[in-house]
């Protein structure tokens, strides 16, 4: 199984982005998705995660409102559109199928390698 994120990248305060994750190796529509986020010296934590048929969505208190997450369960991709960034988005984006738990550090079946996204202020 991989997930491949992208889109990461430096955007000032109150920019966009647009992460998005590509699976192979499994069968994507069976999977709830989902991403985290690991700030430097912080453990990582839950940011959204959306059910296998794409109807249901749930997210961190924090992002709520900021950050909305689809899938294409014909091209095998989540994604994470962050809206009115803040320098405390600041974090590595962790992909992530077959979530488990959004608790703490989290836990799921898969996980992807992650992407870099720093807010400047």
């Amino acid at each position: 199984v991989q997930l491949q994120a992208s889109g990461g990248g430096l955007v000032q305060a109150g920019g966009s982005l647009r992460l998005s994750c590509a699976a192979s190796g499994l069968t994507f529509s069976n999977y709830a998705m989902g991403w985290f986020r690991q700030a430097p010296g912080k453990e990582r934590e839950f940011v959204a995660r959306i059910t296998w048929s794409g109807i249901s969505t749930y997210y961190a208190a924090s992002v709520k409102g900021r950050f909305t997450i689809t899938r294409d369960n014909a091209k095998n991709t989540v994604y994470l559109q962050m809206n009115s960034l803040k320098p405390e988005d600041t974090a590595v984006y962790y992909c992530a199928a077959g979530i488990r738990s959004t608790s703490g550090r989290g836990m799921s079946d898969y996980w992807g390698r992650g992407t870099q996204v720093t807010v400047s202020s």
